[in-house]
């Protein structure tokens, strides 16, 4: 038994970012994930991606414009606890698989629907991505340098404010389904989620304690204990020394006092402040700096790439990141005591379970070959 989902079957029907990493939180915690891929459907990144997103997967290969592959969409909802999809409004209901149909054939399905403006108001029909997402909820504006915005990677609307906000939706949904036997629509909007991730901020924008403008607040760079520095090997520590007996270790490891830098509280202080930290931070190289602070809670931490994190010493001892057939990748989180999980299976081949998937539907040998004779599945 792997992990806390053991037992319980998802069926993703595939598409792009928010609802695969859905389907793989899903697969990590155990559940049994059946991704129903287009046929020929290459992805964003083509045939030869490496999409680690798709790891611990099933999958099968679906013509959905095919009466077949509809039915086989419907078999796989009708044994599953949620299905989740990540299409604009309305395409899976002129597929013929939309919640009515799945909800008809399995009364107590979770139908997790993820998209980037929700399924319903001005924008639900529209494109977009990540950056539109977050823009329009506010979360962009707050992020970069006074000048510009700057975005965050697509962290903030697809996976945080996106795919991790459906996971906790669909779960959410099976405990109500188990507890009543009633099913659900849930509509996971990349920029609900992503003013979700805001709550905090909106606490202290009411509180006066946030301003609305770039590298002015204690959290978004103005502060110069709560920032990064540059490194004479041209590499960046992170500075993150915001209480007082941090800030005040901070300024031991540089050997610099507090009549020198005025108090830390003091924003009239701070360019002196900054420039102080920048001139001893420049003195010394990024790994210097984080062998001189070890052991120190003055918190500062070395900046390291996606190359060089996974061989991070605290990184290798929790087993942080783990490589499977050769791509190095993070490993599940988080952490059960109990039902620990599993390194995931790699990502397989689109169609490689084409046959057990169906078998495991129901369907015999011969409706399989009929199947695929009609190329309703490859």
């Amino acid at each position: 038994m792997a992990g806390p989902l053991h037992g319980l079957m998802i069926t993703e029907l595939a598409g792009l970012g928010p609802a695969p990493f859905c389907g793989m939180v899903l697969a990590d915690l155990g559940a049994t994930v059946i991704r129903l891929a287009r046929a020929g459907g290459s992805g964003l990144f083509g045939e030869e991606h490496h999409d680690v997103l798709d790891r611990g997967k099933q999958s099968v290969i679906v013509d959905l414009k095919q009466s077949d592959g509809r039915d086989i969409v419907l078999r796989a909802a009708a044994r599953s606890a949620a299905l989740i999809e990540g299409f604009r409004p309305g395409v899976t209901e002129r597929l013929g698989v939309g919640p009515a149909e799945c909800l008809a054939r399995n009364p107590s399905l979770v139908y997790g629907r993820m998209t980037g403006w929700g399924q319903e108001g001005p924008l639900a029909g529209r494109a977009g991505h990540d950056i539109d997402y977050i823009a329009l909820s506010g979360a962009l504006h707050a992020i970069g340098p006074s000048e510009r915005p700057v975005p965050p990677l697509n962290l903030v609307a697809d996976f945080g404010g996106g795919g991790m906000l459906l996971a906790v939706g669909v779960l959410a949904a099976i405990i109500h389904a188990r507890a009543t036997g009633e099913g659900q629509v849930v509509d996971a909007a990349m920029v609900d989620g992503s003013a979700l991730l805001t709550a905090s901020h909106h606490g202290l924008l009411a509180d006066g304690w946030w301003v609305p403008e770039r590298e002015t607040n204690l959290l978004d760079g103005a502060a110069p204990f709560y920032t990064t520095y540059r490194t004479s090997d041209g590499g960046h520590v992170a500075v993150g020394a915001l209480e007082p007996q941090f800030f005040a270790a901070l300024l031991e490891g540089l050997g610099l006092e507090v009549d020198q830098v005025g108090a830390q509280g003091d924003r009239e202080a701070w360019p002196e402040m900054r420039r102080l930290f920048a001139e001893r931070f420049g003195s010394r190289t990024r790994d210097a700096w984080a062998e001189h602070f070890a052991g120190t809670d003055a918190c500062v931490a070395p900046v390291l790439s996606l190359v060089e994190a996974p061989a991070d010493p605290h990184n290798r001892h929790r087993g942080t990141f783990v490589e499977i057939e050769g791509v190095v990748q993070p490993g599940p989180a988080p952490r059960f005591q109990r039902t620990r999980t599993d390194i995931p299976s790699p990502p397989e081949p689109a169609g490689a379970s084409t046959d057990s998937v169906l078998a495991t539907l129901g369907f015999s040998p011969d409706e399989i070959g009929k199947l695929r004779a009609a190329g309703a599945v490859a």
